[in-house]
């Protein structure tokens, strides 16, 4: 799950216990003030508080690869990230699921923060599309920060910034450290079944242009 905040801690508690106390069919709003404090409610007397966690009793909805794969490429083009890394960060956080929400609040396919969200200008968390472009672009600034190293960029993506730049490498923290193996592993494969749909839709495309007399034999090559 995304952190970012200098308040993360404070609302980290704050979102556990509120989701640890209220009903599991209570809904969760937050408010967000001009010095970035986060008030979260089940109860809003105010019109600024919009909802962030639905308490709405549903099934599991999964989007598969195959739907989200427009979406994740571009926005992978637009932040420079190959769409396998997106891939497997989607998978590790949420397994494909739009709707998931964690029991700290992390919310959606790449699983951001209520607080990461506003920074990330993200209004609707719960939407494939902005989600996946906050979080592309999220972890897009933590390679940069992190002089484009991928482990430490998603150990921040996971534990926060903080946490990585205070032990300058991998926080010793178990979850943390596991969670890096599972996106890389994630990865790894992605890139492979990439390659391999790749190449046999290069060779279906040479087989069909020299049954058109278009081009050479494939097996020539």
């Amino acid at each position: 799950m995304a952190h970012f905040s200098r308040t993360t801690p404070i609302v980290w508690v704050a979102t556990t216990l509120l989701l640890t106390v209220l009903p599991a069919w209570a809904d969760v709003y937050q408010y967000i003030d001009a010095n970035g404090t986060i008030s979260l409610t089940n109860v809003p007397n105010d019109p600024r508080y919009q909802r962030v966690i639905s308490g709405l009793p549903r099934s599991r909805s999964v989007i598969s690869d195959g739907e989200l794969e427009p979406v994740i490429a571009r926005h992978s083009r637009a932040h420079r990230l190959h769409p396998a890394l997106i891939r497997a960060v989607i998978k590790t956080e949420s397994d494909f699921d739009p709707l998931a929400v964690s029991r700290a609040g992390a919310i959606g396919l790449m699983q951001l923060m209520p607080q990461t969200a506003v920074r990330l200008e993200v209004r609707d968390s719960y939407n494939p599309d902005e989600n996946i472009g906050g979080g592309t672009k999220y972890l897009r600034q933590l390679l940069d920060r992190f002089n484009g190293n991928l482990p430490l960029a998603l150990a921040a993506y996971n534990a926060g910034e903080r946490a990585v730049e205070r032990y300058q490498g991998l926080p010793p923290i178990a979850e943390t450290r596991q969670y890096v193996k599972k996106v890389l592993r994630y990865y790894r494969t992605f890139l492979t079944n990439d390659r391999v749909s790749s190449s046999r839709s290069y060779r279906s495309q040479a087989l069909e242009a020299q049954a058109r007399g278009l081009a050479p034999s494939v097996a020539s090559r």
